[in-house]
């Protein structure tokens, strides 16, 4: 009954290394993924804190893995904790899922595996960037902007409308909310410059 009780020590050593290791891989991950990311969000500012999720859970694995009453009391604290921010773009789950795997992984002292995976990982992405057709570089990405009426679904009904009599392809990405204003986010393939203008 005590072994369960009293926690393991701690080694402030391989904590240190392991926040060091953490730090190196998933800056390189955040750089990547601020580099060459196709997230309609601000990158940059999402890739800064990838790291510092990184850190967080290579403390929080390593503090909880010496102590079976500690990995109770997270379970406990972690159904309590709602998370409001929704994750709205694959390409951000990804990295952000990769970070966490970076801190698990270190976190329970298992670093040649964690580096082999995420070097396997980042190459899958590069590979995946370098073979995927380029002729959809061509398209843009349109930004709207609008106060939100009375009838949300008629405002939305209209640019739907205006956009598909004047491009071939409409694709809505991102629809959002915030203080009566209504965020559109479309991505669209146009002909020519002229399309844009009489937009």
């Amino acid at each position: 009954m005590d072994q369960l009780l009293t926690p393991e020590p701690l080694s402030t050593v391989a904590l240190v290394f392991n926040l060091l290791l953490g730090l190196l891989l998933s800056a390189g991950v955040a750089w990547y993924y601020a580099r060459f990311g196709e997230a309609l969000s601000n990158r940059v500012k999402f890739a800064r804190l990838l790291p510092i999720l990184s850190l967080i859970t290579i403390l929080v694995i390593s503090v909880v893995k010496a102590s079976l009453a500690l990995s109770l009391g997270l379970v406990g604290a972690l159904s309590i904790v709602r998370f409001r921010t929704a994750i709205k773009d694959p390409e951000e789950l990804i990295y952000l899922f990769l970070a966490i795997a970076i801190g698990l992984g270190l976190g329970a002292d298992q670093r040649v595996p964690t580096v082999i995976a995420v070097l396997v990982i980042t190459a899958l992405l590069v590979a995946i960037r370098l073979l995927a057709p380029r002729a959809g570089r061509k398209n843009l990405y349109l930004n709207i902007q609008t106060p939100e009426g009375e009838d949300k679904g008629n405002t939305l009904a209209t640019v739907n409308e205006i956009l598909a009599r004047n491009v071939r392809l409409v694709d809505m990405r991102r629809l959002d909310r915030h203080d009566r204003t209504l965020q559109l986010t479309y991505f669209l393939d146009c002909k020519d410059q002229n399309t844009l203008q009489r937009l």
